[in-house]
């Protein structure tokens, strides 16, 4: 923590000087973390005094390449913002294929609360998500794994509001047998310059352990 600290009090800090992980950083969010200060803070377009996560477009690479493609790394995950593209000009569906396949949700969405508050409403949903090779209705299923963060729609939102509240940001984490690589509420200003997702990635022993408690 001394070595976060430190970094987060240089003014001339300078992110290219430096390869993550740096020395005694950790860096290992929650699901509350990732949803209420990281994925909030960019869908408003507040800084942080470290920016921990990049922004890459993880849909132009397959899964296994994302670990090399760059981003920030905990001690058995890889985080990255990416923007979010549609499927087709007119639809909310999100486009999620890639050259070799394409990322399929499974289940329903699991709601997020702040720690102690879950009578005050949720502050996010996150997805999970599969990745099969090939096309659909032909796709295997592999062992990498994606979990999607969005916040909730705002209550006082219209039709409007809440169909293109789908393409803000989220936070994302990606999940394979090697290693593993959110969707914001905007007012329909702001979607265009925001739509943004997190990426996350682990090792096969983290997937085991994520299984287990899925």
């Amino acid at each position: 923590m001394a070595a976060a600290a430190a970094a987060t009090t240089t003014t001339d800090f300078d992110m290219d000087d430096y390869q993550f992980p740096l020395p005694g950083f950790r860096f290992h969010p929650t699901d509350e973390e990732l949803v209420d200060y990281y994925l909030r803070r960019k869908v408003h377009n507040k800084s942080v005094t470290l920016e921990l996560i990049k922004q890459i477009d993880i849909y132009r690479y397959n899964p296994w390449e994302l670990p090399y493609i760059g981003g920030t790394s905990g001690e058995k995950e890889w985080y990255v913002f990416v923007k979010r593209g549609r499927k087709y000009k007119n639809s909310v569906r999100p486009n999620r294929v890639t050259g070799a396949g394409f990322w399929k949700a499974t289940g329903i969405d699991k709601p997020i609360y702040s720690q102690g508050e879950q009578g005050k409403g949720c502050i996010g949903l996150k997805k999970t998500l599969v990745f099969y090779k090939g096309s659909a209705g032909r796709g295997v299923k592999t062992e990498w794994m994606m979990h999607e963060f969005r916040l909730p729609p705002s209550n006082g939102s219209n039709s409007h509001n809440s169909h293109n509240s789908h393409n803000s940001h989220l936070p994302k984490t990606i999940i394979n047998g090697d290693q593993e690589a959110g969707t914001g509420d905007l007012d329909a200003m702001s979607y265009i310059q925001t739509e943004c997702y997190v990426s996350k990635i682990y090792t096969e022993l983290e997937r085991n352990d994520e299984d287990q408690k899925m």
